[in-house]
C-alpha cells in the first residue's frame, strides 16, 4: 500500500482513483457529531499513525475507518489508510494538516480485516502501515479503485456535430463507430464495441485525437448479494467417502458458524483434499465463502482445477507469480463477493472475503507459510487460525506430517484431531529401507542396490522418482592441482555449477558468472564435485538410455507452463523417471510411481538449527508418500552414511508419529519451541563488525531484571551474504506474555540508537530457523 510519491511529480495512470463527492457526503451528514481527528497509517517504518483533519467541508464521522486517503507527508503526498478516529490529536492543533482526498466511498478493509491486521502488527511488533501494505495489491496501494472498472466510450458534442455535418464520409470506419456512439446518450462499453464492431480501436484512436469521442472508466455494477453457486461441471460428482473421511466431514461441518481448529492428519493419498472439497461445498451452500491456503505457487493450478470442477462458483487465485493487474483483479473478485472461494499462497490470508465461513490450510507444516525476507515476518498458518478465531469460523489444518507446534496444540486440547488412515482401496504403506553407503560405494551418487532396484521397477512398468534436494550440476567447482574452489565474491559460499546454462551461480545472492574451463588461480584443470539434479539426470540418462526422463526443480520449472508440462509427462506415463528437488514433495499426485530413491538423506542430520531434524523428517515422509499411492505397494530406498542415526531409525520403526513423539520430548527437555518462546533480532551492514556492534548496543538497553534471556549477539552461520555481514541476537522466554512485554518496551529504545540509522535490522517473532 501507501507508497510515497516522488517529489514534484504526479503519478500518471489509467487506473484513476475514485473521487468521493465530499460536499454531498458533508451535506448528508452535517448534523453528525464525531471525533475531531482522523489517524492515518502510511507505508513507512513508523510505530504510530499520523493525525489529520478531515477534508474541508467534510465531518470526520463521514470518513469511515478502512478507507484510503491521500495525505501530505512533509513536502510529498502519500496514500494512507484511516485506521482510527480520536478526540484529541497527538500533536498541537496548529500542526495538523488536512487530508487532501478521500479515495473510497466504503472501506477497503472491513472491521474484521482491520482487527486481524492490528493483531498482526501487535504480535509481530511491526509498523501498522507496513502490515496494511502487505495486505493490499500494489495497484491499490498506488490509488487504483477498489471496484472493478469498465472501459466506456461516448461521443462528445464535437463528435455529434461531426456526424450532423457528415464530416467523416471519407473515413467510413470512424464514421460507423461515431454513429454507434451517438445513438447511445450514455455511451457503449468496450466489450460491446468489440462484439458489434470488430477492429474498432484504430478508429477510436483517430476519433480520440480529433476530440470526437472520450474514454471513461466506470465502476462495474456490483450485485447486492454474493454470486450463487452454479451446478458443478458435468461428470465431476463427489466420490464416495471412506468411513474416516465421512466422520471428519461431519465433525468439521458440525462446527460451522463457530470457531474450531481441526488438524486433519492423514497418510499421503488418504483423501484430505476430498474432505476440503466437500467441506467447502457445504459452506458455499450455506451462503458462506471459503479461503484455501497452499504453500507453493505450483500447487494452485491443480487445486484450482479440482475446486472449479466441483464447486460451481467463481474462484479467485492470489499468489506472487501473478502480474499486478491479475492480483488486483483477483482481489476485486473476492472483495465484491463475485468470487466466493479464494485459493492462494501466504499473503492470501489477508484477502477480503464477505461472509467468510471456512478456512483451509493445506500442508500446514510447510515453511513457505512463514515470511522470511522483507516486511513483517508473519506466519500465514498462525494468522489463519487467528482469523478463524476472530471471525468465528472453523479452520482446517491439513498435513501428513504436522508441525511439532501443531501437534503440541493438539495435545493441549487447543486443536481437535481428525485422523485419515490409508483408504481401503489404497495400497499398503511403502516399504522403507536404508542403503548403507559405507558398504555400497556410490557411482556418481547412485549405489548399486539403488540402480538394481530401478531396473527392477522399470521392467515391471513402474515409474521411479529420484529425490535430491540440491539443484544444479554440482555444488562445487574444484581445481585438481592447487585446491582452489570457485567462491562467491559476495557471500561466504561456493558457487554452484550449472552446466546446462554454462554458468556458476550462487544460490544465496543470485550472482552468476560464466563457467570457467580452467582454474582462475593456477590455470590447471577444474572439475565439478558432488551431485545436483542436473548431474543425476545426466547419470541416469547414461544408465537407462531407453527410458524417458524429466527433471523437476526451479531451473527446469521456473514458469507455470513448464511445471504443467513436466507433471503431464509424469502423469501420462510418458516419462518413466523423475528427478526432482523438494518441489516433488509439494502435494503432487503421481499414481504410477512405485519406487522412490532418496539420495542425500544425510543433509540436515547434523545441522545447528534445532528445527533441522523436524524438516528432514517431514521431507522424507512426504517424498516417501509419492510411492505406491494406488493399489500396488511402493518401495522407498534411502541412501545414507549413517544408518544408525536415531532420526532415521525412528522413522523406520514408528513413522512420523514415532519421530514426532520423541522430538517433542527432546524439545521439552531443552525448553525449545513449542515449550518455550523465541524471537530473533537480525541485523546486517556492509562493514564486517557493524551488525555485531549494533546488536551489542541493543542488548545493553535490555533491563537487567528482564524476564527473558538474550543470547549473543553472534554472526550468522553464513556471516557474509550478498555483500553484507549478518548477525543475530536471540531472545528467549519460557512464556509468551513476558517475551512480548519485553519486546514492546525494548524495541522502541533500539530504534533510537544512532547505529540504527546505518543498519538494516528486523525482528522475527517465532522464527522457524536460527541461522
Amino acid at each position: 500500500m501507501l507508497s510515497l510519491r516522488p517529489r514534484g511529480r504526479r503519478r500518471s495512470t489509467d487506473l484513476s482513483p475514485v473521487t468521493v463527492d465530499n460536499s454531498a457526503i458533508a451535506s448528508a451528514l452535517a448534523s453528525t457529531r464525531g471525533s475531531a481527528v482522523l489517524r492515518v497509517a502510511i507505508d513507512a517504518p513508523l510505530r504510530h499513525p499520523f493525525d489529520y483533519l478531515a477534508p474541508a467541508g467534510l465531518a470526520p464521522a463521514a470518513v469511515p475507518v478502512g478507507v484510503r486517503v491521500r495525505v501530505p507527508v512533509g513536502r510529498r503526498e502519500a496514500i494512507g489508510m484511516v485506521v482510527e478516529r480520536a478526540d484529541q490529536p497527538q500533536v498541537s492543533v496548529a500542526a495538523l494538516k488536512s487530508i487532501h482526498q478521500v479515495l473510497d466511498a466504503t472501506p477497503v478493509l472491513d472491521s474484521a480485516l482491520m482487527q486481524l491486521l492490528r493483531w498482526t502488527a501487535d504480535y509481530y511488533h511491526h509498523p501498522f502501515g507496513e502490515v496494511i501494505a502487505a495486505a493490499l495489491p500494489r495497484l491499490l496501494r498506488n490509488g487504483a479503485p477498489c471496484a472493478a472498472q469498465v472501459e466506456w466510450w461516448r461521443a462528445t458534442p464535437a463528435g455529434r456535430d461531426a456526424i450532423t455535418a457528415d464530416a467523416l464520409r471519407r473515413a467510413p470506419r470512424q464514421q460507423g463507430l461515431l454513429a454507434r456512439l451517438v445513438q447511445s446518450a450514455q455511451g457503449v462499453s468496450a466489450a460491446d464495441l468489440a462484439i458489434q464492431l470488430p477492429g474498432w480501436r484504430d478508429a477510436a484512436r483517430a476519433l480520440l485525437q480529433r476530440g470526437s469521442i472520450e474514454r471513461l472508466e466506470l465502476d462495474a455494477p456490483a450485485g447486492a448479494q454474493p454470486a450463487p453457486a452454479r451446478a458443478p461441471e458435468t461428470g465431476r460428482a463427489a466420490p464416495a467417502l471412506s468411513t474416516a473421511q465421512s466422520a471428519a466431514l461431519a465433525r468439521i461441518d458440525a462446527s460451522a458458524g463457530s470457531y474450531a481448529a481441526w488438524v486433519l492428519q492423514g497418510a499421503t493419498g488418504s483423501g484430505k483434499t476430498e474432505v476440503y472439497l466437500q467441506c467447502a461445498a457445504r459452506t458455499l451452500a450455506r451462503g458462506g465463502s471459503v479461503l484455501v491456503l497452499v504453500p507453493e505457487i505450483g500447487l494452485t493450478p491443480q487445486l484450482v482445477q479440482r475446486f472449479r470442477a466441483r464447486l460451481g462458483v467463481d474462484i479467485a487465485v492470489l499468489h506472487s507469480g501473478l502480474s499486478d493487474a491479475a492480483r488486483l483483479a483477483a482481489w476485486r473478485a473476492a472483495y465484491s463477493g463475485r468470487a466466493r472461494a479464494l485459493l492462494g499462497t501466504r499473503s492470501a490470508v489477508f484477502a477480503p472475503l464477505p461472509q467468510l465461513g471456512l478456512i483451509v490450510v493445506d500442508e500446514e507444516h510447510d515453511s513457505s507459510y512463514k515470511q522470511h525476507d522483507g516486511g513483517c515476518r508473519y506466519s500465514a498458518r498462525d494468522l489463519a487460525v487467528v482469523r478463524a478465531q476472530q471471525s468465528g469460523v472453523p479452520v482446517v489444518l491439513g498435513s501428513a506430517t504436522p508441525a511439532l507446534e501443531t501437534l503440541h496444540n493438539l495435545n493441549l486440547g487447543r486443536y481437535r484431531g481428525l485422523a485419515l488412515p490409508r483408504r481401503d482401496d489404497q495400497a499398503l504403506a511403502p516399504r522403507l529401507a536404508l542403503i548403507d553407503l559405507r558398504a555400497h560405494a556410490p557411482h556418481r551418487g547412485l549405489s548399486t542396490p539403488v540402480i538394481d532396484a530401478m531396473r527392477r521397477h522399470l521392467a515391471a512398468s513402474g515409474q521411479v522418482l529420484v529425490f535430491i534436494n540440491r539443484r544444479g550440476y554440482a555444488p562445487t567447482l574444484l581445481c585438481t592441482a592447487c585446491g582452489w574452489i570457485a567462491p562467491c565474491h559476495a557471500c561466504d559460499a561456493r558457487m554452484t555449477v550449472h552446466r546446462a546454462s554454462g554458468q556458476l551461480r550462487c544460490h544465496h545472492c543470485g550472482a552468476a558468472q560464466a563457467l570457467a574451463p580452467r582454474c582462475l588461480r593456477c590455470g590447471f584443470e577444474v572439475k565439478p564435485v558432488g551431485q545436483g539434479t542436473e548431474r543425476v539426470e545426466e547419470t541416469l540418462r547414461e544408465l537407462f538410455p531407453g527410458e524417458a526422463l524429466v527433471r523437476l526443480d526451479r531451473d527446469s520449472a521456473s514458469q507455470p507452463e513448464q511445471l504443467d508440462a513436466i507433471l503431464d509427462c509424469v502423469l501420462s506415463g510418458a516419462a518413466r523417471i523423475l528427478v526432482g528437488t523438494q518441489m516433488v514433495t509439494k502435494g503432487h499426485h503421481f499414481p504410477g510411481v512405485s519406487l522412490v530413491v532418496v539420495l542425500n538423506a544425510d543433509q540436515g542430520l547434523f545441522s545447528t538449527d534445532f528445527r533441522a531434524a523436524e524438516r528432514l523428517a517431514q521431507t522424507m515422509v512426504q517424498v516417501a508418500g509419492r510411492a505406491g499411492r494406488e493399489r500396488d505397494r511402493g518401495e522407498v530406498l534411502i541412501q545414507t552414511q549413517y544408518p544408525e542415526h536415531p532420526l532415521l531409525r525412528s522413522l523406520l520403526a514408528g513413522g512420523y508419529e514415532g519421530f514426532a513423539a520423541a522430538a517433542l520430548i527432546e524439545r521439552e527437555a531443552a525448553r525449545w519451541p513449542p515449550f518455550g518462546r523465541l524471537a530473533v533480532l537480525r541485523a546486517s551492514t556492509r562493514s564486517s563488525g557493524g551488525a555485531l556492534a549494533f546488536l551489542a548496543a541493543a542488548k545493553q538497553l535490555a533491563p537487567a531484571a528482564a524476564a527473558v534471556r538474550l543470547l549473543g549477539p553472534v554472526a550468522a552461520a553464513m556471516a557474509r551474504r550478498a555483500e553484507r555481514y549478518h548477525a543475530q541476537l536471540l531472545i528467549e522466554s519460557a512464556e509468551r506474555g513476558p517475551l512480548h512485554r519485553f519486546i514492546a518496551d525494548w524495541l522502541p529504545q533500539v530504534e533510537t540508537l544512532a547505529r540504527a540509522q546505518r543498519v538494516r535490522y528486523a525482528l522475527d517473532v517465532d522464527p522457524i530457523d536460527i541461522e
